[in-house]
């Protein structure tokens, strides 16, 4: 769990300077998709599938 979570934290911190520096290179796909996997694994996988759920069931409400 502990090695997960600093590889959350250190993809999720490229990925913020890429998404900052408007950098759309393969290096940033890969980047993506890594900090996805990684959080996917965490505590917060959970959390981020009942957000997405409550938004997706909410947007017929608008």
């Amino acid at each position: 769990m502990a090695i997960t979570v600093s590889l959350v934290a250190l993809f999720g911190l490229v990925l913020f300077f890429l998404l900052r520096s408007h950098s759309t290179t393969p290096g940033a796909a890969f980047t993506a998709a890594g900090f996805g996997f990684f959080l996917a694994s965490t505590g917060a996988a959970e959390p981020i599938n009942q957000l997405t759920t409550a938004v997706v069931q909410a947007i017929p409400n608008l």
